[in-house]
């Protein structure tokens, strides 16, 4: 009976590991200006994401991920980029996907529902705290109290809301994903 069960454990492990790399093709760039052992500065330029916040029956996801599987005016389907983004906005929570680098103002395509909308994600400077685990809300607050404090200790303003990014797919170990809890800051290089 424990062969049987090591044997079905080992089936179940390999048939998952394929599935846990990160999920998507293409990453937001940006360059590390800073970092310490327990965050790094990165900057970013401006990009374009598709956006949406909680309202309605379906999730924020659900909604985004129609938009890239083709529920779009031109009816294109987008590949996948990372982070998926999460950030409060006017009391209700925004999830973002990035839209690949080949898109720009002109040639991305118009969301189908009225729910979804294109913006664009100014670029500046961001602090960033990387952590494995689960992708919650509790792991977001426990690693942006400790990120928040860092940055007051050393006298780098926080300019926006905490923002959470994940990279990779639900079937990922927790102990191989990728998350970070990052603000964006003034900084000076």
């Amino acid at each position: 009976m424990r062969l049987k069960k090591l044997f079905i454990l080992i089936f179940c492990t390999l048939l998952v590991l394929p599935y846990s790399t990160v999920m998507a093709n293409e990453e937001a760039k940006y360059v590390v200006i800073d970092k310490n052992e327990v965050y790094e500065i990165r900057k970013y330029s401006d990009r374009l994401a598709v956006e949406t916040s909680r309202a309605g029956i379906d999730s924020n996801f659900r909604k985004l991920f129609n938009y890239i599987s083709g529920r779009n005016d031109a009816e294109e389907k987008i590949s996948m980029t990372t982070p998926v983004t999460q950030v409060e906005k006017n009391g209700n929570m925004t999830m973002q996907f990035y839209l690949p680098s080949k898109f720009n103002s002109d040639n991305v395509p118009k969301p189908s529902r009225e729910d979804v909308r294109i913006i664009n994600i100014e670029g500046g400077y961001y602090a960033v705290l990387r952590y494995s685990g689960r992708a919650s809300y509790n792991n977001l607050i426990k690693h942006k109290q400790i990120l928040e404090k860092e940055l007051k200790n050393n006298n780098i303003s926080i300019i926006s809301p905490p923002i959470r990014a994940t990279y990779d797919s639900p079937f990922t170990l927790p102990m191989n994903r990728r998350n970070e809890a990052m603000y964006k800051v003034e900084f000076n290089s």
